[in-house]
């Protein structure tokens, strides 16, 4: 049985901004290992929300790996998509459709990025609740942008 691929369509213009954002991402992650920073904390959730002790434990002894293995996902993304986000070349022809084929790991580690990506937008602008988005307020356009993204994914998944 061979693994399906999904090949998604987007253009320069979206592969630079996508790199740049999965980039930053990255460095994020790279940055802090540290669940100070709330947006990293809510990328490794409360195992035991009634039990601060156990919760302490639980993440002690699982933050680092999950962790990394978000990063190696944001890592995928970029070597999938051609580009990395450290390193964006704007002499690039931004009105291209760039076709990105995805394996089936591969597409996963999309998903497992671009949903990341989301609880970290979500942290920064407050969004805790679908209550609480606005979808008329510009900040929350990438946001959007990158639910569009990973809904677009799944649609694309589910076809194969």
């Amino acid at each position: 049985m061979s693994e399906r691929i999904v090949v998604l369509e987007v253009s320069g213009l979206e592969a630079l901004h996508l790199a740049g954002i999965v980039g930053q991402f990255r460095d994020l992650l790279t940055a802090s290992r540290s669940t100070d920073d709330p947006a990293v904390a809510r990328l490794t959730p409360d195992a035991y929300p009634d039990d601060a002790s156990a919760s302490r434990e639980f993440r002690r002894l699982t933050e680092g790996d999950l962790l990394e293995r978000r990063g190696q996902d944001a890592e995928t993304v970029l070597r999938t998509l051609g580009i990395d986000g450290a390193d964006l070349d704007p002499a690039s022809d931004p009105d291209a459709t760039i076709a990105v084929a995805l394996g089936e790991s591969e597409a996963q580690a999309w998903m497992r990025t671009l949903s990341a990506v989301r609880l970290v937008l979500a942290t920064r602008l407050g969004i805790h609740t679908e209550d609480d988005h606005e979808p008329d307020d510009l900040r929350f356009g990438v946001y959007d942008w990158i639910g569009y993204r990973l809904e677009g994914l799944i649609t694309a998944l589910d076809r194969t």
